[in-house]
């Protein structure tokens, strides 16, 4: 969704404005985004649209399974591609993979590969794909999506993915970029998108693919696309502002967000990370499934969202994406902000002790903060918080160990709303004795089948296992006219397809 927004400031409010946000800028939360806020440039003012440049951070990484910055990541879907691709409303398309065919029992796929090109023009083969799906499965960006994958292997032109558990959609997760399998573990591997990073000159650039493989309708033409080098959100932005670049992506819940001041058009994209509370099992308040329950209703979503988030936020009741096809919006009504519920389910309890402890990762500046104005809500609901900080070293442990009544989580959840790992035993994110065996075989069974996400969202919410709290965006700015199509999906920033559906690719055992 595209949001445009346009300042034009006299030095002389510059000067006044710095470091704060116009009212006429502002940003309206939705359950579904953000509002379209539209500015226009001064009466009869025209101006030339920019060439695209991008912003690049020379010290990090560009490996795609190694890269977590955002801002390099902004390059991996023009010089990479998937086995599929998916847009920002969760709609997945073949790329690499020609056909593919499922198992009865939905724990073996087989994707036979399409005749593609690495830039170097030579052809990829399953054992590059394999090895970058089993570097994928290792790697900190990608690794949570593929738990459930036991194995990769390649034969021919077919990649084999055997799973522990059936599941109704598995391309929604291969998105992942295909490399090299000798250039898995390199710093700038090669790709099979329409650019390559080019170096040859001294001054780095993504060119287009003269023989590229495939043909499809891009969100972008520029032959070249020249890489500035930042050294930091701010002087990027600085970049920005005196057109030295012309597309950038932040992160408006990070302690190094910085507003822009110039004119621009503005989008939101998707990333994933989804911020919620758990209750420890061994909490004298939040042991009595009543007051767990009616938790969600003392959280004030919207205001967290504009806050703290810029307004680049999603408020969800749900544990899934409220752009998910599975996020039920009816279903999610029912457990929304209404503090006098939680109050009526403290009332009704008759508590020994109101007092709790909220514990947080101290070192996340913003999520501190955020967790500083959820003890308010609390606080204003009848109860006492007191706030632990821990360190992002020592989290595991003292989750494990310490005490506490309520924690303030953040995870990145995966395209397929997988929640899983909340209460299998012994997995990753089970926190607090959260797992539960029945509520972790639903969670199965909706991967199986997406049908049953209502019932799981449904039993979670009333047994107050999970109190989601938002879904965070980040937020994209462009020179004016730049790239009028941009689509900004989670995990890539020029979203394209090759005409395509699942459909057309999945091969029927009848």
């Amino acid at each position: 969704m595209k949001r445009i927004a346009a300042m034009l400031l006299c030095a002389a409010l510059a000067v006044g404005l710095l470091g704060c946000r116009s009212e006429q800028n502002a940003y309206t939360p939705t359950g579904d985004g953000l509002s379209d806020v539209t500015q226009s440039t001064e009466a009869g003012s025209k101006e030339e649209p920019r060439a695209l440049s991008l912003a690049y951070y020379p010290g990090k990484s560009l490996n795609p399974f190694l890269a977590t910055d955002y801002t390099n990541r902004v390059l991996f879907s023009l010089i990479y591609q998937g086995l599929f691709t998916v847009d920002r409303n969760y709609q997945v398309s073949p790329v690499l993979c020609e056909s593919y065919n499922v198992s009865a029992d939905m724990k073996t796929y087989t994707f036979h590969l399409a005749q593609a090109l690495f830039s170097d023009g030579t052809s990829v083969t399953a054992a590059d794909a394999a090895a970058s799906l089993n570097a994928a499965k290792e790697s900190p960006w990608y690794g949570g999506r593929l738990q459930h994958v036991v194995s990769v292997t390649g034969y021919g032109s077919a990649v084999v993915v055997e799973l522990d558990t059936p599941m109704e959609n598995l391309p929604l997760l291969l998105d992942i970029p295909i490399v090299k399998a000798s250039e898995v573990a390199a710093a700038k591997p090669l790709g099979t998108g329409p650019y390559r990073l080019d170096e040859s000159s001294g001054t780095p650039a993504l060119r287009r693919q003269a023989a590229w493989w495939c043909s499809a309708k891009l969100p972008v033409s520029a032959e070249i696309i020249p890489l500035t080098p930042g050294e930091s959100p701010a002087q990027i932005r600085d970049s920005f502002e005196f057109s030295q670049v012309s597309l950038v992506c932040t992160d408006p819940a990070s302690a190094d967000y910085v507003d822009f001041r110039s004119d621009y058009e503005l989008w939101d994209c998707e990333n994933g990370q989804f911020l919620y509370l758990v209750c420890n099992e061994k909490s004298k308040l939040f042991s009595d499934p009543g007051i767990r329950a009616a938790l969600t209703h003392a959280i004030d979503r919207d205001a967290l969202v504009r806050n703290y988030c810029h307004g680049f936020a999603m408020a969800a009741t749900l544990p899934a994406s409220p752009r998910s096809p599975v996020y039920s919006r009816t279903l999610a009504a029912r457990y929304g902000y209404a503090p006098d519920q939680f109050t009526a389910a403290l009332n009704a309890a008759n508590p020994e002790s109101v007092e709790i402890i909220l514990m947080v990762n101290g070192d996340d500046v913003i999520r501190l903060r955020m967790a500083q104005a959820i003890a308010g809500m609390l606080e204003s609901c009848g109860l006492k918080v007191t706030l632990k900080e821990t360190s992002a070293k020592n989290l595991t442990d003292d989750l494990r160990w310490s005490e506490y009544d309520l924690f303030l989580g953040q995870t990145k959840l995966s395209a397929n709303m997988d929640v899983s790992a909340f209460f299998g035993i012994n997995t990753s994110l089970n926190y607090g004795g959260l797992s539960d065996p029945a509520i972790y075989a639903i969670s199965l069974e909706a991967l199986a089948n997406s049908g049953n996400f209502y019932h799981l969202h449904e039993l979670i919410m009333e047994e107050g296992q999970l109190c989601p709290v938002l879904f965070q965006n980040y937020a994209v700015y462009t020179a004016r006219g730049a790239v009028p199509e941009l689509s900004p999906a989670r995990d890539a920033m020029f979203t394209y397809n090759l005409g395509r559906t699942l459909q057309d690719a999945l091969i029927s055992d009848e």
